[in-house]
């Protein structure tokens, strides 16, 4: 592409920041340069706003603004493979105009050799309307090998700007306990994750994150815990029916099927069949009596106990053969009884939407659908920048969550 300079070779000239191309509402990138340095980086990011006019002439001979920068945020990504970096600039350039920011994609390379650094600098922009001046935010691509990779905070604190958040996306399996993490989280505001990506059944790592708002002062947000609203939303509205309300406070057993392969069960990540618990658990103060614990046998699954009031309540999370990818849910049920009075209640989610079936005393209840689309990583990253600072429902299932654990 006309301003990209080849592997190796200095700073390309800048591509002429312009509109007239531009489509509205479609990214299009308008810079692009290289560099070999912390020093040059900043020098091209200082070069994309103050070495070019950001004006043009308009129909009408007069002069109108047609870019400017709008960062909201500096967004740091920790991308463990150059594949992982291609996909998320992908979705942050999808939100240029929704939530620009000034966007970091970091990829640690040959630790053991001598210290280097390449990157790609970026400026991407959106033109709202056709009479209305273009949105530009950065983007770098950062790929350092021997001690640069080691030392991510140092490679990256002098590149933010230093007047707004520092959001750090970890995609892939973070490593809380690393270096780079404790020398990089203290700068941040927030991390995102998906927790429902990690190897094992993935509880460790969630016990090491409930950690992290005490340890660095930041707020966590986990993806795997964001998508499961919809399941939230359909589990609640269950008990909005005057009819089913009172057995709200006395459910006395929660049971989680999730998605699991033959051959393998217990290698399932079962963080999200857990947020489902901790969700329950905390919005109805719940206390841990038992921790989840593992069951001897291959496709035992996982159970604990809760108390609830003078309750005891039995958690169970069992996997199920299924084509499903391992540790999806596949089924929450619930029961409650009270006095001689027996309600179940059992919900299911597709691509497309919830089920919620309940009976009362053996007589099926009219079944409820809720249309709620499974949202994808770009909309799961814009959720959380609105809501930054507003969510301390997530907060609190993660603490449940890791009590449930440990």
């Amino acid at each position: 592409m006309e301003g990209m300079s080849r592997a190796g070779s200095g700073p390309s000239a800048p591509m002429p920041l312009s509109s007239a191309h531009a489509t509205p509402g479609q990214p299009m990138l308008r810079w692009a340069s290289r560099a070999k340095s912390i020093d040059g980086i900043a020098a091209e990011l200082g070069r994309i706003w103050s070495s070019i006019s950001l004006t043009a002439e308009g129909p009408d001979g007069d002069e109108r603004r047609v870019a400017a920068r709008s960062s909201v945020m500096n967004l740091v990504v920790i991308a463990g493979r150059g594949e992982i970096g291609e996909r998320v600039a992908a979705i942050v350039e999808g939100l240029t105009g929704r939530h620009p920011s000034r966007t970091l994609i970091v990829t640690p390379a040959d630790p053991d050799g001598p210290a280097w650094l390449d990157a790609q600098v970026q400026a991407h922009c959106v033109l709202p309307s056709d009479d209305a001046p273009e949105t530009c935010s950065e983007m770098v691509y950062l790929t350092c090998g021997g001690e640069s990779g080691q030392h991510l905070a140092g490679v990256v604190t002098p590149l933010l700007i230093h007047d707004l958040p520092v959001t750090v996306w970890w995609p892939g399996e973070p490593h809380f306990e690393s270096r780079s993490a404790r020398e990089l989280l203290p700068v941040a505001d927030r991390i995102l994750v998906d927790g429902s990506g990690w190897s094992g059944d993935g509880l460790a790592g969630l016990v090491a994150m409930a950690a992290l708002p005490d340890l660095y002062s930041l707020e966590v947000a986990d993806f795997a815990l964001l998508r499961q609203a919809r399941w939230r939303e359909a589990i609640a509205s269950t008990f909005d029916r005057p009819a089913l309300l009172p057995y709200l406070t006395h459910i006395d057993r929660i049971d989680v099927h999730y998605a699991a392969t033959d051959g393998a069960p217990q290698m399932a990540n079962v963080v999200r069949p857990m947020y489902h618990v901790a969700w329950l658990a905390s919005r109805l103060a719940m206390s841990v009596v038992s921790p989840i614990r593992a069951g001897t046998e291959a496709w035992s699954g996982y159970d604990g106990l809760l108390r609830f009031g003078r309750r005891r309540v039995p958690v169970s999370l069992r996997p199920v053969e299924s084509t499903s990818p391992r540790g999806t849910t596949l089924i929450v049920q619930l029961h409650a009884t009270r006095a001689h009075s027996q309600l179940w209640v059992e919900v299911t989610a597709y691509a497309d939407g919830v089920v919620v079936q309940a009976s009362l005393d053996g007589e099926p209840m009219p079944e409820r659908r809720f249309l709620a689309p499974r949202k994808r990583e770009g909309d799961l990253l814009a959720e959380t920048i609105e809501t930054a600072g507003r969510d301390p429902i997530s907060s609190e299932v993660l603490a449940m969550a890791a009590r449930l654990v440990d």
